[in-house]
């Protein structure tokens, strides 16, 4: 007789901090990301439709800021060092009136790495490594692709980050970061934390614990 275990309880990512009032940002889209390629921390450049979610986003927080009453100049704004959350970001302040550059780079708001994986698709890995590409299947959470990270370890960096955050920021990120952060911010069961949604043409804020999209101005 096969005895089979009972599937074990997904792990849950408990709440770390509440900041009280921060704002996300995905940067806009890449080529890679049209492609559906792993991009990690490959200094992909914007695309010209990248550009456009950009700038509209932009317009987004300048619209949401002025209904709530929310002075720009109160905010901390803070993007990861790559050249696509850079360039995300410069656009979103120039389309606020505000000067492009006067921003923060944080380390390690970088994006997740995916090691020697970066630049290729999962169609393609599967073909190259199928046994790891079911092994991240069966675990996104925890799997490290060769020379890369896992979302745990990710969760990790954020988690050292947030708890330095202080004051209300505006934050201009990557989609691997978001969801780390919205478990982080929220909670969430570990199988689902990698798979949440990022769209790069909204405005993520979280206020008073609760997170909302702002998509129309």
């Amino acid at each position: 007789m096969t005895i089979v275990p009972a599937p074990q309880a997904p792990e849950y990512l408990q709440k770390l901090f509440d900041p009280g009032f921060l704002i996300f940002i995905r940067h806009g889209q890449t080529d890679w990301n049209a492609e559906s390629r792993m991009q990690g921390q490959k200094d992909i450049p914007l695309n010209v439709h990248g550009e456009s979610q950009a700038t509209n986003n932009g317009a987004l927080l300048k619209g949401y800021l002025e209904k709530e009453g929310i002075d720009p100049d109160t905010l901390d704004f803070v993007a990861s060092p790559l050249g696509r959350t850079r360039a995300t970001m410069e656009r979103v302040r120039a389309e606020m009136g505000l000067a492009p550059d006067t921003f923060r780079l944080e380390d390690q708001l970088k994006e997740i790495t995916f090691g020697n994986w970066e630049g290729f698709t999962l169609e393609e890995l599967a073909v190259n490594d199928p046994d790891l590409v079911e092994q991240r299947r069966a675990d996104k959470w925890r799997f490290v692709p060769p020379g890369g990270e896992s979302y745990e370890m990710l969760a990790d960096r954020i988690g050292r980050w947030l708890v330095t955050v202080d004051r209300p920021s505006v934050v201009v990120s990557h989609g691997g970061v978001f969801r780390v952060l919205r478990g982080l911010l929220e909670g969430g069961y570990t199988d689902k934390v990698p798979k949440y949604d990022v769209p790069q043409d909204k405005v993520f804020v979280w206020r008073d614990s609760q997170m909302t999209a702002v998509e129309t101005i």
